[in-house]
């Protein structure tokens, strides 16, 4: 039986029961808990710092009526980390790789800020169609493509991440491959091979940790628009 290079991003099964459900709750499981001791460990210790840093970061040009969303930001973050890492770990899914998982992340909370902004200050939110001074023989044509640009977004958000780790993936299986199919018959440059797919893996390891900071990056800009 041949498998195409496809076949590692269809989502597991077993006795017909789809596996992303086990996949998703993972990162949960293996995220360390904090405890009520005054003297945490090292790795919980370097945990609160990390989630301290980044949620100071991520908030600090919003105002303060968004440092509402800050738990749920943060813990989106460390979800899609911990889903792009593990995937590159061998004989595992990474379920940020199909379209419909990162689309159902991105559309309802880019669908959360147009509701806020709509709610809060309508004529502002509005006032994002049309850039002041603008003529006006252009205003109908600005007003469709700045409404177009806006539905666009969470498209962008989950192709963007969908892409950005699927593309990794595919170069990552085609320069194994090519590894193992020239060990016998090139030795040397199966080594050399061997060297690139190390240096890969580890670009794979930072656009993995790079992606799931964009996507909420870019989340919290569009809050940042609507509060």
């Amino acid at each position: 039986m041949i498998l195409s290079f496809f076949d590692q991003f269809m989502s597991p099964t077993h006795l017909g029961i789809p596996l992303i459900a086990l996949a998703l709750s993972l990162p949960w499981i293996l995220i360390p808990t904090p405890t009520n001791r005054w003297l945490n460990n090292r790795l919980l210790t370097l945990q609160a710092w990390f989630i301290n840093r980044f949620t100071q970061q991520l908030m600090l040009p919003i105002n303060l009526g968004g440092h509402k969303w800050a738990v749920l930001l943060t813990a989106l973050m460390l979800l899609l980390i911990t889903l792009n890492l593990l995937g590159l770990l061998p004989y595992t899914f990474t379920p940020t790789t199909q379209l419909s998982l990162n689309m159902g992340f991105a559309v309802p909370l880019w669908l959360a800020t147009v509701i806020i902004g709509m709610r809060n200050q309508p004529t502002a939110a509005l006032g994002h169609l049309l850039p002041e001074g603008t003529p006006v023989p252009l205003i109908p044509v600005l007003i469709v493509i700045e409404t177009i640009s806006l539905f666009i977004r969470p498209l962008a958000l989950g192709v963007r991440l969908t892409a950005n780790l699927t593309a990794g993936h595919l170069l990552i299986q085609l320069i194994a491959t090519a590894a193992f199919v020239l060990l016998p018959m090139m030795p040397t440059v199966a080594i050399l091979t061997s060297v690139v797919l190390f240096l890969l893996t580890l670009l794979e390891v930072a656009v993995a940790m790079i992606q799931a900071y964009v996507f909420v990056l870019l989340l919290s800009l569009y809050l940042q628009e609507n509060v």
